[in-house]
């Protein structure tokens, strides 16, 4: 897959050929069609770490059912829904720059990449179901979820979602649903910008090439990077960088030797799941179902039954189920990726989460080394009737959890995405959690915000931006642009064909 030509001393190197780096060598194309830009990824493909379909949920994060972006209570008693508003704020970014990418001829062919599958809630025992009844308040009374419905009734769920109810006691239920919700291969997604932007003129990309080090001198970051078919090596430069590596991220960036990267570390967090494919099973099933989080369980390991369409056929996938690694790369990671990254600024932030985390290290443990019988034991609160014959398990993807200081404590990051930028802002890279993926166009925006300012200072940089990304200067979630809202997302979802 490496491009016919590669861009010597480009104005941007991006490393990693994720959602990341992809959508950030596309905006930057459309910003500037002056800039020279060349991407270097690792594997012989394109998104085939974290952003590969089989290693994350696909789901269009929005908060539309993901119970553990609303854990808590507010002081009124009722359930708190400000991260929900927010994510689903970011998510309408994305949507507004895929279609864009689809009227201008980036991106074609969309049920490759993104498919319409109803979002729902569901929660079982009565203090779940007090949970959710609130929650389906306090969201249902923000313009963005006003198509939210709530029910209690069993006839009514499983009209939605028949598995959810075959087999089951009497004991109470609840399900939410947003019927406009996506499954996302972001792998594919990534793809189709990265083959868009090999094409451009001044832009190239370089599959199974490794970076090994980064350094700067005289304004410029010098790259070292090995050919991993050949075994050569080389060097190119470049005045801007974006490590968008995923899990490899980390270990760049403390290369780098940026002050900003000073502290940080990296806890690893690997998963898998249960998968489905017998078609009378999977086609009685057409949602993605988010449940509780069960107890010390981070954010990404939050369990749902899942409606998946990978390169045209559909699956069901539940779980992930959590696992202790020391790998920080699923593809292309070694055992030796954790204590590798350990270093005299972060030792201290690493040990002192250790410690603090204990529960969470002995559920990943505990995760990592459990039966069939007790992984289909999880499987069975949502689907009473499963039969363990009709499932898989597979590998899915690895998440490296930010850890950082904050007023001189520690702590891992397990939701939002960190962007680290130099002062100079000649380098940035992220280190990511969830809702990373779907929110990627928002990040993006803010990385090109802060590192290229000046593009978006001049009228045609501002005009550009405002075409790719309708709302980026704009904050949809206020009352007053509601209608607003309402009419990019129905363009949006018109032009990616996901109105069922």
């Amino acid at each position: 897959m490496k491009s016919t030509h590669h861009i010597e001393d480009p104005d941007v190197v991006l490393i990693g050929a994720g959602i990341m780096s992809s959508t950030l060598g596309a905006m930057l194309k459309e910003l500037d069609p002056t800039l020279k830009i060349q991407l270097y990824e690792m594997t012989e493909g394109f998104g085939e770490e974290a952003s590969s379909g089989w290693h994350n949920a696909g789901t269009g994060h929005a908060g539309l059912c993901e119970l553990s972006y609303t854990p808590d209570y507010g002081p009124d008693g009722e359930v708190a829904v400000g991260k929900a508003i927010e994510i689903f704020n970011q998510f309408e970014q994305s949507k507004q720059f895929w279609a864009y990418a689809v009227r201008t001829g980036m991106l074609s062919n969309t049920a490759d990449f993104i498919n319409p599958v109803p979002h729902l809630s569901f929660v079982y025992g009565q203090e779940q179901v007090d949970f959710l009844r609130s929650r389906f308040k306090q969201m249902k009374a923000h313009h963005f979820y006003e198509a939210m419905t709530y029910t209690e009734d069993r006839d009514e769920i499983k009209a939605l979602a028949p598995l959810l109810v075959e087999g089951r006691d009497d004991t109470p239920i609840a399900v939410t649903k947003m019927e406009l919700g996506t499954d996302v291969n972001f792998g594919a997604l990534s793809g189709k910008f990265v083959e868009w932007l090999g094409k451009q003129a001044g832009a190239g990309y370089a599959t199974s090439h490794r970076v090994l080090d980064i350094t700067k001198s005289n304004g410029r970051w010098t790259l070292k990077i090995k050919d991993l078919d050949s075994g050569r090596v080389f060097t190119n430069t470049a005045k801007f960088v974006f490590i968008g590596a995923g899990g490899g991220s980390l270990p760049l960036l403390q290369k780098s030797g940026i002050a900003e990267a000073k502290g940080f570390g990296g806890f690893p967090i690997g998963g898998q799941w249960l998968v489905c494919d017998k078609p009378e099973i999977v086609e009685k099933h057409m949602a993605k179902v988010y449940g509780m989080s069960p107890g010390a369980a981070p954010t990404m390991a939050v369990p749902h039954l899942d409606t998946r369409v990978i390169n045209g056929k559909k699956a069901l996938l539940f779980g992930p189920y959590a696992a202790w690694t020391t790998k920080f790369l699923h593809v292309k990671g070694s055992i030796t990726d954790l204590p590798a990254s350990i270093r005299t600024d972060n030792i201290a932030s690493l040990v002192k989460v250790g410690l603090h985390n204990i529960p969470l290290v002995r559920y990943l443990i505990q995760q990592g080394t459990q039966s069939m019988k007790t992984r289909m034991g999880e499987l069975l609160k949502f689907y009473p009737a499963a039969n363990p014959e009709d499932w898989e398990l597979i590998d899915a993807g690895i998440r490296v959890q930010a850890i950082k200081k904050e007023d001189g404590d520690a702590g891992i990051v397990h939701f939002g995405t960190e962007v680290i930028t130099s002062q100079d802002r000649s380098i940035s890279a992220l280190l990511g959690a969830s809702p990373g993926a779907s929110v990627s166009t928002n990040i993006i925006v803010e990385v090109v915000k802060r590192c290229f300012a000046e593009k978006l200072a001049t009228p045609e940089g501002h005009e550009r931006m405002k075409a790719m990304v309708p709302s980026y200067d704009e904050d949809l979630s206020l009352p007053e642009h509601a209608e607003r809202q309402r009419t990019l997302s129905e363009e949006a979802f018109k032009t990616l064909n996901c109105i069922r």
